[in-house]
């Protein structure tokens, strides 16, 4: 597989080029593409290394976009920008490239599990299947559970990017609804979507579990839903209620311990020991399995190799 190297892509929304991190795989046949979004702080030149790994391992072609940068102004988190680049690094990607269209994969963490969870609902089309981790869900929700508190920065950037305080103002309150996935999330409802989340974060980390949970429930049948009561449980004892606890395990997970695994519909709910971080083998195992316009496959993937590669404590 080739190197990292940094592109610049044209973009429709406003006829600019914007960059990207990229880098190919070996060989003529259409391979797989892995399109991995950066975190809520960061930019394409943070953390495209971790996903190149897993890329070199299976021979998949790496796309790692900007979209617009950080979540802090308006033109990125959640907006019509961000999205409209994001779909136009994959047209590029496949319209340069020897690209399998039936593969197709869309991962983040933290800001990138925001950006992957919109994607999902979005633009499902463009997909096999989507990874989303710790991610966030509900911004004005989010706004309120780091207002005040050690996590007040992020607040802080919602209020940049909505144009107020979503808790006040009625015009920023409909902007934060307008770049939250739960608006759009039954767009998702025929892409396999896996949705994880580490019990402590929220806690240890900046995003509570109920972020990756209220998007389980909204594409779960009604009988697979998790209740407020057991999703209140989660919260505050950073413990899994013992009817919903999984024991059979997955090896993809290496050794942070699965807690809880939900299936319903195409959709799949992971909760595992652990913070706010992205176990990025058990990603990449995942996707590997599935094809566009295929049921989901949900059998477990294979232990992750003993290096750094496998796993990702994510940035802010």
């Amino acid at each position: 597989m080739s190197k990292l190297e940094e592109i610049r892509y044209f973009c429709r929304a406003d006829q600019s080029l914007q960059p990207a991190m990229q880098a190919l795989a070996v060989g003529s046949e259409p391979r797989p593409l892995l399109l991995a979004l950066h975190t809520w702080s960061c930019d394409y030149k943070n953390g495209a290394e971790k996903y190149h790994w897993h890329c070199q391992r299976r021979n998949w072609h790496l796309v790692y976009p900007d979209f617009r940068g950080p979540n802090t102004r308006p033109q990125a988190c959640g907006s019509e920008l961000m999205l409209s680049d994001i779909q136009d690094a994959v047209n590029y990607m496949l319209d340069n490239f020897s690209v399998d269209p039936e593969r197709v994969y869309v991962v983040g963490g933290s800001g990138g599990g925001h950006a992957t969870l919109l994607l999902a609902a979005r633009l499902p089309q463009l997909f096999a299947a989507a990874s989303a981790w710790c991610p966030i869900s509900d911004i004005a929700a989010w706004h309120r559970q780091c207002k005040g508190g050690r996590h007040n920065t992020y607040a802080e950037h919602i209020e940049q990017v909505c144009g107020g305080n979503p808790q006040e103002n009625p015009e920023a309150t409909a902007e934060a609804a307008r770049r939250s996935p739960l608006t759009y999330m039954s767009g998702a409802a025929a892409l396999p979507l896996d949705i994880n989340a580490g019990i402590h974060d929220g806690h240890s980390g900046s995003v509570p579990v109920s972020q990756s949970i209220e998007a389980y429930n909204l594409l779960a049948a009604q009988q697979d839903r998790i209740s407020q009561s057991d999703i209140d449980y989660m919260l505050r004892q950073r413990q899994v209620p013992e009817q919903l606890r999984w024991t059979e395990g997955d090896p993809a997970f290496g050794d942070h311990k699965l807690l809880l695994r939900q299936q319903s519909n195409q959709v799949r709910l992971n909760i595992f020991e652990g913070g706010h971080e992205s176990l990025n083998w058990a990603a990449c195992e995942w996707l590997a399995k599935q094809k566009k316009n295929c049921s989901a496959d949900w059998s477990s993937g294979s232990r992750p190799p003993q290096t750094e590669g496998t796993q990702q404590e994510l940035s802010r």
